[in-house]
């Protein structure tokens, strides 16, 4: 073991816990096959790393240290709770021998473990509020306070979510594995739902006075990029992987110096991140080397990424390249959303009277009842057609809808310059 530094070291063993949990947790869980009580056997590991470490130093490798003593215990609680020789037959005989602390744990067992906890949090048993909850507090090492804040939602709330959730997974008799054939399927696409959910919650907040949670955006972007180490194979992981790179490279310069949102068409693109747009570029050819048939929607989505990626100006950006993909968006994965995105890319590549069409074809839908995009974008392709009293009632309806207070600024201005 290494000597401790000097100073409180409960700090950086509290970072070093926050890393490594997902780890113990999901090698924990394959044990006691309880979420739950796999969150509370790694808890007790960093009681037990807050005990030892000032006093002994910290371990070489951290992670297989903490995994190792909450194996352990959950071993022993095996032992207590049930008759051990048949457990031990379940479990396998592995559990019988653990891995000493100064030794690494196996990381192809780790990423094992890992990938199957992902696909638990994501289970459809649970509710897609349980879903992200559960998901950022066990894969994104989020406390309960931090999650409630990054959501503007009441801490005793995501608790009782988080509480629940896992208790529906044991009622459920919820497997602790990852799924194969079809099932594996629809629950992939749940498990990039949570993810890209995340994320997008910090790109463009729903609520509160910031535009940005940058935090939740390197969230989810670590967990995309986690997840496609634990499975090379899935073109969608790579693509979700590729589109949320792209997005992440422009968060610089989607803010001004307040704080307030730029536009796409308004920032300064020498603030994009190159690094990030070479990052979405390499996994969205590795999606492309994976995939076997037709792209599907995140792969398509990373295209239209792409696009602006490779576009130094907002002039230069291939307009009907990006109506023509989310044409076949619309295709994959209807949506209304989609379609009112088809209608912003259209009215770039043939004008606002197309655009008005689509998005007038969209005002009856349930799902965009109170959705503020619809009249701001409607509002807009008025105000280009030079109907500018309908446009400013739609910006005045936009900004009474909108729940972000950002973007209702956002929209009061452009009402006012009309």
């Amino acid at each position: 073991m290494s000597p401790q530094s000097s100073g409180d070291p409960r700090h950086a063993i509290e970072t070093v816990f926050r890393i490594e949990s997902p780890r113990v947790v999901a090698a924990v869980a394959r044990v006691v096959r309880d979420v739950g009580i796999a969150e509370e056997l790694a808890q007790d590991a960093l009681v037990a790393a807050l005990e030892q470490w000032p006093r002994d130093g910290v371990p070489d490798n951290p992670g297989a240290w903490l995994v190792t003593i909450a194996r352990r215990r959950a071993v022993d609680l095996v032992r207590r709770r049930e008759n051990y020789a048949r457990k031990l037959q379940e479990i396998g005989r592995s559990l019988e021998t653990t891995v000493p602390p100064e030794e690494p744990a196996d990381p192809d067992d780790i990423d094992d473990d890992l990938l199957r906890l992902v696909f638990t949090t994501c289970h459809p048993v649970l509710s897609a509020e349980a879903r992200v909850a559960l998901t950022l507090r066990l894969l994104g090492g989020l406390t309960t306070a931090e999650i409630a804040r990054a959501f503007l939602v009441p801490e005793p709330t995501i608790a009782q979510r988080v509480v629940r959730a896992k208790r529906t997974l044991a009622t459920k008799n919820v497997d602790f594995e990852v799924p194969y054939g079809p099932e594996r399927e629809a629950r992939l696409s749940d498990v990039l739902d949570v993810i890209y959910l995340i994320f997008n919650e910090g790109y463009a907040a729903t609520a509160g006075d910031d535009w940005l949670r940058p935090g939740l955006c390197e969230d989810a972007l670590r967990l995309a990029r986690v997840l496609t180490a634990l499975m090379p194979k899935e073109p969608e992981v790579h693509a979700l992987a590729s589109l949320l790179e792209f997005q992440a490279s422009r968060t610089a310069a989607r803010t001004g110096p307040a704080g307030e949102p730029v536009l796409l068409e308004d920032q300064n693109r020498r603030r994009w991140n190159r690094m990030l747009i070479a990052r979405g570029i390499k996994a969205l050819a590795r999606a492309d080397a994976t995939r076997t048939g037709a792209p599907g929607p995140y792969a398509l989505q990373a295209a239209i990424a792409a696009c602006h990626a490779h576009a130094y100006t907002y002039e230069e950006t291939d307009w009907p390249s990006i109506a023509t993909l989310y044409g076949f968006l619309a295709a994959r994965a209807p949506s209304p959303v989609v379609e009112l995105n088809r209608a912003v890319a259209v009215s770039r590549a043939e004008g606002p009277g197309p655009a008005l069409a689509i998005v007038d074809s969209l005002t009856d839908e349930p799902a965009l009842r109170d959705y503020h995009l619809l009249p701001s974008v409607r509002g807009d392709l008025l105000a280009r057609l030079g109907r500018t009293a309908e446009a400013r009632a739609e910006f005045e309806r936009a900004a009474g809808l909108a729940r972000n207070g950002r973007e209702r600024e956002l929209l009061e201005a452009r009402l006012r310059s009309l």
